[in-house]
Formats: structure tokens, sequence, C-alpha cells
């Protein structure tokens, strides 16, 4: 049977229009991966395994220094594809494109590979659409994943997800490098805000949402692709907290605060992992077969594909220092697991590969189990019935209903931190100067990931979207601007202090300019020094100043935080997030969001919530030392909330008992408001010292003005169990306590 009439056969059973699997879809994958893979060559098998750059196959005189409008090159593609067989491609060329460009690079990716091609294998093609389809020059952008996380309702991230999911396939893009399920427990390390903050709980149900809505139930479908989780695992606890630094661990820590977001998603089905660039306790993570293969695969049960980071065999050799030749970190990244190189500028990879199988050092056997994942998530995409993508219409695509769910995102994210003698919501009567380098930028606010890798490129923004300024003009017609002063250099802007003058109130609008990876190190977790200035500057004219904060992590403001009367952590809020943050100025939006972090006082106390109690032990030997800006899970309202009648059924359980807590929860203010209810548990004694305190359940409610409800929350007792001396989970009986809001109780566990 040939192979077009083998695809037929197998797709018959699918609906041409949404995918939906036949009953024996399993069956019929494996037989047909299985003839595929008996008909491969070695260099087939190879390629298969090899994930270049789009830039090696564009015109340009260089990678680097592409031709525009991009257009790819012809000879250099059939030499990747027909010569070096290359299952995947990666990445945009420099900068977003349209659905119509995207669409003619893939189908030219395609048509090589699945009508000249020996075997007709379809291409997998993905990018890092971290934050809403980044790379389609009109894809919806939403907050970052760490404004998503201050919601702290996952049915947003799994929005989110679904709507990222349709824009990217509208494209004949099928892979997505996301969620990011790093645990944020170095909030030094500039990818912070692509994670769901610094605790287990929220990090995972976050990440659970947004795989479900990347991959659906069936990722044949037009709308759904396969996502991939970074970074598998310990990447954002470097000890440095720079990027691809080392990270000091035990596998205690890394089991029980690092790798629950991995293992929820990956029982939901997740189809790839991205390892870790850096390393855990000198051992990369890609030669880490510790937890690539005894972890990851065997006690985890991952089948999917694990892929590595931009360039990382390569690394193994010129960063890391433990392969002595680039052929030995091909083999000792193969030994310990990787299935996919992205290599991705060259053909090292493959040819070494070739080598080392041709020579005994690796047995094709092993090829075929990296091969057999690869084209299996070819096969559950559909991509050998469709490869470009599906027959369907995507008329959502940049619709208003997916902006108004970026809006919504950013309306319920944006952390209300501070609001002395309620400055907050502001009158239209008012005379507001807004000031400050993030005021007057849109690519300040869509933050990094946006339509460029460093999202800094202003001219590829999209005209008709508000920056911050302009979305507080929407809702006020006597405001002033000035800039005032830049990110780091030393001098203030001239002629400011004309316009403070003449204001009732001032925003400022201070943060960090956007950055991606490496490029975002710092070496001082506090704001820059000329912002820092500015607000002591402004606080001489005695006007009240709303800090208006931009920023991927929590940078320090102990400086300044007292003269200001409001604070507002806005995170990275996106393009439709500007009109979110100016409603909520405006008191049109009654703000909700909350803290997915500690936000720090000092540089040298970046102590997570749930800290031991060691951590704090002051310098009088007393309590108190931890004594951070804002507490993990705070964040105000322009209503009240009260809470009593907080109850637990039994109040003497065992451990396989389901523990139901009780609450009435009352909106004692003048205005509707939304509440997110917290449960924290306290291990009073464990044989490992035991944290302060862990979040253990949380749920978001709304409320009318002087509405009271009662709210449930439910765990297991097994929830409540620890990582012991033995590296295992162990639930230890003796006596915990209860905490929601101001509300306390006390119980056991026999």
């Amino acid at each position: 049977m040939g192979f077009r009439a083998t695809y037929f056969f197998i797709f018959c059973a699918f609906f041409s229009q949404i995918g939906i699997l036949s009953a024996n879809h399993n069956e019929e994958k494996k037989q047909f991966v299985s003839n595929l893979i008996s008909q491969m060559t070695l260099e087939e098998k190879v390629g298969q395994m090899t994930q270049l750059n789009i830039n090696l196959v564009s015109k340009g005189s260089s990678i680097y220094q592409l031709d525009e409008p991009h257009e790819l090159d012809k000879e250099k593609l059939k030499e990747a594809i027909l010569k070096y067989h290359a299952g995947s491609f990666i990445n945009c060329p420099g900068y977003a494109i349209s659905q119509s460009q995207w669409l003619l690079i893939i189908k030219e990716i395609q048509e090589v590979a699945t009508k000249e091609s020996r075997l007709k294998i379809p291409i997998i093609y993905g990018v890092d659409a971290v934050h809403g389809a980044n790379y389609l020059s009109n894809g919806v952008l939403f907050p970052h994943p760490i404004a998503q996380a201050a919601t702290w309702d996952s049915s947003w991230a799994r929005k989110v997800a679904e709507i990222t999911a349709y824009e990217t396939r509208s494209t004949g893009v099928s892979w997505n490098f996301s969620p990011t399920l790093d645990v944020m427990r170095q909030p030094l390390w500039v990818r912070s805000y692509e994670t769901f903050g610094e605790d287990v709980l929220l990090a995972k149900a976050m990440g659970l949402a947004a795989v479900k809505g990347y991959e659906g139930n069936n990722l044949s479908s037009p709308t759904n692709v396969a996502s991939c989780l970074k970074h598998f695992i310990g990447y954002s606890w470097p000890y440095s907290g720079k990027d691809r630094t080392t990270a000091n661990l035990s596998e205690g820590i890394i089991r029980e605060y690092l790798l629950p977001p991995f293992e929820e998603a990956i029982k939901a089905g997740a189809k790839s992992v991205m390892v870790n660039s850096a390393d855990i306790n000198g051992i990369p993570g890609l030669v880490n077969k510790k937890w690539l293969v005894n972890v990851l695969r065997n006690e985890l049960g991952f089948e999917g594909i694990i892929v590595t980071d931009w360039a990382d065999i390569y690394k193994l050799n010129e960063v890391h220092k433990t392969s002595p030749t680039l052929k030995h970190a091909v083999k000792s990244s193969i030994d310990a697991g990787v299935d996919m190189s992205m290599v991705p500028n060259d053909y090292k990879f493959s040819q070494l590969l070739i080598e080392l199988v041709n020579e005994g050092e690796i047995t094709e056997e092993r090829i075929d189990k990296s091969v057999t994942r690869i084209l299996n998530l070819k096969y559950d995409l559909g991509l050998f019935e469709n490869p470009v993508t599906p027959n369907f219409e995507y008329s959502k695509v940049s619709s208003q209903e997916f902006e108004k769910v970026s809006y919504q995102v950013a309306a319920e994210g944006i952390t209300l931190l501070k609001n002395q003698d309620n400055v907050l919501p502001l009158s239209i009567n008012q005379n507001i100067l807004v000031t400050g380098p993030m005021a007057n930028s849109l690519s300040m606010v869509n933050g990094s990931w946006s339509r460029t890798w460093q999202g800094n490129d202003e001219s590829k923004n999209l005209p008709e979207k508000l920056n911050i300024l302009q979305a507080i003009l929407k809702n006020s017609n006597k405001v002033s601007y000035v800039e005032g002063c830049g990110f780091d250099k030393a001098s203030l802007n001239e002629n400011w202090e004309i316009e403070v003058n003449k204001a009732d109130v001032i925003i400022a609008c201070l943060g960090e300019y956007p950055a991606t990876e490496k490029p975002g190190d710092i070496n001082d977790l506090t704001l820059s020094e000329v912002q820092l200035r500015y607000i002591e500057e402004l606080n001489k004219f005695k006007k009240p100043i709303i800090l208006l904060l931009v920023e991927g992590r929590p940078r320090i403001i102990s400086r300044i935080e007292g003269l200001c009367s409001a604070v507002i952590q806005a995170y990275y809020p996106s393009e439709e997030g500007t009109m979110a943050l100016s409603d909520i100025l405006f008191g049109k939006v009654n703000p909700s969001g909350k803290l997915p972090y500690t936000y720090p006082r000092q540089t040298n106390n970046l102590t997570s919530y749930d800290y031991k109690e060691s951590e704090n032990i002051g310098t009088n030997f007393q309590s108190g030392a931890f004594n951070p800006q804002y507490e993990f899970g705070f964040g105000l309202s322009y209503t009240t909330f009260s809470y009593s009648n907080f109850k637990l059924i039994e109040e003497h359980v065992v451990d396989k008992e389901v523990l139901k807590f009780f609450v009435d929860v009352t909106n004692t203010g003048s205005v509707p408001g939304k509440e997110v209810v917290q449960l924290y548990i306290s291990d009073l004694f464990a044989s490992i010292a035991p944290p302060n305190k862990r979040l253990r359940a949380f749920e978001k409610l709304s409320l009318e003005s002087g509405e009271t409800k009662t709210v449930e929350l439910a765990i297991e007792a097994k929830d409540l169990a620890f990582v012991g001396i033995e590296n295992n989970w162990i639930l230890e009986p003796g006596s915990f306590t209860a905490k929601i809001a101001d509300q306390i109780i006390n119980f056991e566990i026999n």
C-alpha cells in the first residue's frame, strides 16, 4: 500500500472539519508509525531528531541578517529536508508576520517535505507563543503568565491558552513552547514573568489549565496545538539569580517545590517537555539521566518528546565543559534521554549522531524510540493528513471577542498594593499628570516575546493599540504628560516641573525595560536609581503620587514606597490591558488581583512566603526577620471583605479523609467586588523543619455590596504530606493550624 493510500486509510475515520479521533486511533497510530520507521534509513531517522532555525533556510546575507520581506531560500530548504531530512523547524524570521506570510512559509516547507522527500513525512513547526500568538503580526497579546497567575483564577489561564492555540494553529504552526511551569523561587531571575508565580499549588493549577487549553481533547483539531512544558527541571531557582546558571538544590526540594506542576501536566497528557538549559549541582539538564529517565520517563510515565532548548547540546562542550568534544556532547545527551535537538543553525548534530550509531556508540534501537515519539506527535496533530492547517475558517483571529478576554484577564490580575486615604479611584475632574518611562510606549506594556524576541521594537506594534497614556486619555480629558525620566540615564528630563505644578495628582509609570532570557540578567533587584530619584523629586511638590509599576519581576521600591499614596502592580498587562488599567484607575473596574509572589523589601532578603522558622529569626534572636514589602497573596480592593464562621467538620481526621473547610465571606463595602479566599495550613512539628505555612486551596468569588457567601474548600489529608528525609512523600500525624484571613482553626491528623 502506498503512503498516500495509507494516509487515507488511517484518517478516513476523522471528521474533516474538527478531526475527531476514531476509537482505534492509538492502534492505527502504532501500526502506521511502526511501518514508517521500518522503511526509514538511519539518516532519515536522525533527521527527525533535528530541529532547525527558519533563518538557516531563509534568504539573507547571514542567518542574522535576513532579507525583507522574508523569503525562503528554496535550495537551502531542499538541502535541509532532502539531504539532511530535518524533521522540525522553529522560530519566526526575526519579527511577527501576517497569517498569510506564515501560511506561505509553512506551505513551502511542507510541500518539500510531503511531496519531494522519499517518505513524505511532514515537518513539525514550533514557536514560543508565550502570551498569545505573539509572532502573528495581528495576534491578540495577553498579559504575561505572571499576570494571569495574579487573577488566581485558572479558568483565565485555560481561556488564554485556547485562544493562543486557535490563533497559532491558524498560521500552520502546531507546536507551542509553552507553558513555563518553572516555579518562581528566585525573583532576580529574568524569566519570572513567564511563570505562574512562587507557589506550587498556584503554579500547578494555572499550568494544568494552560495545557488543557492548548491541547484540548484532540490534537488534530484545527484549534489545538501541542504544548511543551518548560524547563525540566530546576531552571527557575539559580543560585546567582542569573539566567542559565547553576541551581544548588536537594532532591527533596526539587520534588516538593518544582516537580508537582510538571507531574500534574503530564498526567493531563502534555505532549512534550523542554529541558533545563542550566545545571543542578553541576550536572547539566541535558545529561541528567536521573531526572530525564528515572523520574520523567519511568516515574512520571511521560511518553512524549524531550526537546532541548536553543543550541544546548553544543553548550555541554562550550559552556558547561562536561563534554571535551561536541561528539561527546551529542552522545551523552542522547544517552540521557533527549529526543530532539534544537540545533539550530547547522547540521553538526545530525552528522555526529549518525557517526555515533555507525560506530556502535549509540544503538539504532535507541534512535527508534525517539523517532517513534516524534512521529506519534505528528500523527496526533493530524500533520500527515493536513500538513499545513486543517480545513477550517479562522474567522476569530484578532477578533473583539479575543481582545475582550485579554482585557478581562488584565482587569482581574492587576493588583492594587496601596491606597492611602482612598486616593483611588480618580475623578475625571482632577488634573492628572502622567509621567515616567513606561507611560508612552506600547512595547513597555507588552513586554518581552511581543512581535520580536526582546519585544522592544515599537515599529512592530499595531498602531491602533493604546499605551498607558492614551488609555488614560480615554477616561479623562484633563491629562498632561511629560516623560520625566528614562530607565537608566543619570539626569532627569528638562521642564518636567512645569507640568507637575499644574497637577492635582501624579501617575508615575515606572518599571523595567523588557528583556528576554540572558539580556535581562541584572545585578541588583532595586528599581533603577534615576527612577527612584524622580519619585523623590516629585514628592517635593506634595502632590499625591500613584506609583504604577510595569515590570516582569518585583523590583525593590522600599526607598520610595512611603512617598507614594497608591501603588499598583500592573505586571506586563499587554496592549489590551492598558484600558483595563485605566478603568481601574477611574473606578470602572474594581481591582481584584493578588500577588503571585512575595514582594521583597530588601535586595538581600528574598525569602518566599513559605519560609522555615529559622529564616524568620532576626539579629536579636526574635521572630520578625521576614518583612517583605507586600506578602504573597496580598491585594486590595475598592471594597472591603470580612470573614466569619470558619469551621472544619471534623477536628480529628485520619490520613485517608477529606478535610472540608467552610467560611462565610461578606462584602462589607459599598461596591461589588471579587475576593480570593485563600486557605493556608501550617504543620506545627515535623521530622523535617516545616514551612511556616503553605497555600492548600483557594477560590475566587464575586460579591455584591452587603452580600455573604459560604465557601467550601476541600482538600485531602494527603495534600498535607511533605517530602521526607528519604525523598519520599510522607504524611505524619500531628497538630496543624488552618488559616483563612483572620480566621484560625487547630486540628489533628491521627
